[in-house]
């Protein structure tokens, strides 16, 4: 395929620096102009599926009663991330206290999702469809954002615009909005252009051939030549930024695509990847455990996205969002039960991070919600509407959460 100073022009896409495949004249020669074509901000969303226990991923510490309802799988003081003296990280938290530290990460605690439901399945299509126990809703909260975006900003766009790392298009981006699911950088091609034709490689040309959008459509060829291009510096080979160590895991694996992709400029504007293994009905663990395996990965995953992203970090805003939270009481099988509210992490150069936001309910008997949980203080569409409207610049927030009744006068002031 040859490779035109006018493609790189056209579409603001540079692709993976060092690679062999680009001569590096060529990157010098379009730098300065392509910068100005960069995209602005974008907004990555995780999903932890299966309802993680966020009274033990936020400690908070200070509370007798958390003790006293958790007698074997508690986590000690002593052995708490302290972050404001009355919260703390569980200890396999630990990479994320610096991004604490240094302002970049925010908690939201007693935070989620108003729906009482119970039942995993139920319970995680009302959050990404963002409207909670409204089950007619066949499009998810992030595609909406982008058609408010579309009403008020964006001009250009890729078939990179809306992408999830996994096999299918989640409900979060299923809509109006093209999006793409990848399972895998490595393996992905496109019909013609590669040595095998994937689903995921079938689904994305079909979206050209199908779109009524000609501005979209009259784009698909160069789209297509961009992956090959992808394809064609060797992504197997892609080195992170130093310091940038992911663990060899599923989820280790997404955040480095994730990361791999926006380094690429291809114009993604929104990212989603999810996160299993949060469902510890049995044998939760305290400070080492199945909960504490999990939430090591998660976070080493999720720091070393951060650092691998350098610079450009800076536009980059990440939420992370569990379908509920678990019983305050620890369960007969040293495990938690489905519970209610809990925690939520942004993550962002823009980030007014180093906070635990939101109005703790407390822990006390009469506090609890129905006698068992943590009971909700914040709605998380109070959240995720602050993100998608100062990163999206989606203003109609009617749009994007129906029936929420949102407006910037009760955003917390993350961002």
């Amino acid at each position: 395929m040859p490779i035109t100073r006018r493609f790189f022009l056209h579409q603001g896409a540079l692709t993976i620096a060092g690679s062999a495949a680009i001569p590096g004249f060529l990157v010098r020669s379009v730098l300065a102009e392509t910068a100005a074509a960069a995209p602005g901000r974008r907004l990555v969303v995780i999903f932890q599926r299966g309802a993680a226990d966020g009274l033990n991923v936020v400690v908070p510490y200070r509370e007798k009663n958390y003790y006293a309802m958790r007698p074997t799988i508690a986590i000690p003081q002593n052995q708490v991330l302290d972050l404001d003296g009355f919260f703390g990280l569980h200890p396999s938290l630990a990479s994320f206290k610096p991004l604490y530290d240094q302002g970049h990460l925010a908690i939201v605690h007693a935070a989620g999702s108003p729906s009482m439901n119970r039942s995993h399945f139920d319970a995680q299509d009302y959050m990404e469809a963002g409207t909670p126990d409204v089950k007619s809703t066949r499009d998810g909260w992030l595609n909406r954002a982008l058609q408010a975006q579309d009403a008020c900003c964006r001009e250009h766009r890729t078939a990179f615009r809306a992408l999830a790392l996994g096999p299918e298009v989640p409900l979060t981006l299923t809509g109006r909005i093209p999006a793409i699911a990848i399972a895998n950088v490595n393996s992905f091609a496109v019909a013609g252009r590669g040595p095998a034709l994937s689903p995921a490689a079938e689904a994305f040309e079909a979206m050209y051939a199908e779109t009524g959008d000609q501005l979209l459509r009259a784009a698909g060829d160069e789209t297509f030549d961009a992956v090959k291009m992808l394809r064609a510096a060797d992504p197997a080979r892609y080195q992170p930024a130093s310091g940038a160590n992911y663990p060899n895991s599923e989820f280790g694996s997404s955040m480095r695509q994730i990361a791999q992709l926006l380094k690429a400029n291809l114009g993604v504007e929104a990212a989603f990847t999810d996160v299993l293994g949060w469902d510890t009905h049995q044998a939760q663990g305290g400070v080492q455990g199945q909960l504490a395996n999990r939430l090591r990965d998660f976070s080493e995953s999720i720091t070393a996205f951060w650092r691998d992203l350098g610079d450009s970090a800076e536009n980059v805003n990440l939420v992370t969002l569990s379908e509920f939270g678990r019983t305050a009481r620890e369960n007969g099988t040293g495990g938690t039960d489905h519970g209610h509210a809990n925690a939520i992490f942004v993550l962002g150069g823009q980030v007014k991070g180093g906070k635990v936001y939101g109005r703790w309910p407390g822990l006390s008997n009469e506090q609890l919600n129905q006698g068992r949980d943590l009971a909700l203080t914040t709605d998380y569409r109070q959240v995720l509407a602050e993100l998608v409207t100062q990163t999206m610049g989606a203003k109609d927030l009617d749009l994007v959460f129906p029936g929420a009744e949102l407006a910037p006068s009760r955003f917390l002031g993350l961002v």
